[in-house]
């Protein structure tokens, strides 16, 4: 039996329009640190945004590919849908008054796994869910504008939608360190067997839902964590095994990555601990300045004037609370 080599999640990507008003949601509405400002290493032109805790730990990164002009999505089997983050018991009161306060679209609480969850949808229709966990002891952003009583802590979960859940079930439990261990009408729960703080992978399978259609509003791919290099290869050479098609590793400066999808089509990446987003800053500093990989340095003049300018400005939403 091999040891486990993935840590839970590392980050999720997803897809918007404006990178102001993404800044606006995650940095000022629901209080997440901004934890680096680059560019989408694949296409240069376009940012590519971090959130997280003040730290910037695997598993409570959010990050997104903002394309002014990109054409709106739709969820649908082969895609994740939901992307949710743990809170306190007793913040529910609190984010209830503070969505209806920025007129965020959501919907009454409900009960899921004997927890309280609440959906909501950022300014692109992204879904997204804030869960009740009260075993989540992970500090939240410190000197955010959130109670810390309140604060998000980080990932709980991810919804993969699927047609069904076998092959993809196969993958998580034979080839990523994860375990069945909760099951509600057409909801699989999966959970990382060396995490203790959630990160839960669900496969929602429908045979009747139509195709996703990537687009802004519309995650991108999931990123899973693993601890070192060698660790990366060792999974690698396990998805090969397991009849999958994995990417050579890239060098994502923050991280190395290699992406491959899953049976029903959802991408996959999985990614480095190190060497982290204190790689180029210095933790009080994080996401202050445009970052570039070295090999993009001499581009800086042309792609600071090409990139639409951001202001991270968290008081215009802490005077509105």
């Amino acid at each position: 039996m091999s040891l486990p080599l993935i840590n839970g999640l590392h980050h999720v990507t997803a897809m918007a329009r404006d990178p102001q008003e993404n800044v606006n949601f995650y940095a000022g509405i629901l209080g997440l640190r901004l934890v680096k400002k680059t560019i989408n290493f694949d296409a240069p032109d376009v940012y590519h945004l971090y959130y997280g805790d003040e730290n910037g730990r695997p598993g409570s990164i959010m990050t997104f590919f903002p394309w002014q002009h990109m054409k709106r999505g739709s969820q649908g089997i082969g895609q994740t849908k939901a992307t949710t983050f743990s809170i306190p018991s007793q913040a529910v009161d609190y984010w209830i008054k503070r969505l209806q306060h920025f007129e965020i679209p959501h919907q009454s609480p409900k009960q899921r796994f004997g927890q309280t969850v609440i959906s909501l949808q950022d300014f692109d229709s992204l879904p997204l869910e804030l869960i009740t966990d009260d075993e989540d002891q992970r500090a939240p952003f410190s000197y955010g504008q959130i109670p810390l009583e309140y604060a998000i802590r980080g990932f709980h979960s991810v919804e993969l939608m699927e047609t069904e859940y076998e092959a993809t079930e196969s993958v998580l439990v034979n080839l990523l360190d994860h375990e069945f261990v909760a099951e509600e009408g057409s909801r699989r729960r999966y959970a990382p067997k060396n995490v203790q703080n959630g990160q839960f992978v669900d496969i929602i399978f429908d045979a009747n839902s139509g195709r996703a259609r990537g687009g802004s509003g519309t995650v991108h791919h999931v990123a899973f964590e693993t601890a070192s290099d060698e660790d990366q290869l060792a999974v690698r050479e396990r998805l090969l095994r397991g009849g999958l098609s994995p990417t050579q590793v890239l060098d994502r400066q923050y991280f190395h990555s290699i992406y491959f999808r899953e049976p029903g089509g959802v991408l996959f990446e999985v990614a480095t601990t190190p060497p982290g987003f204190t790689f180029d800053e210095k933790l009080e500093d994080l996401g202050q300045g445009l970052k570039l990989p070295p090999w993009m340095e001499q581009r800086r003049e042309y792609l600071e004037k090409l990139l639409a300018p951001i202001e991270l400005n968290p008081m215009q939403f802490a005077s509105k609370h």
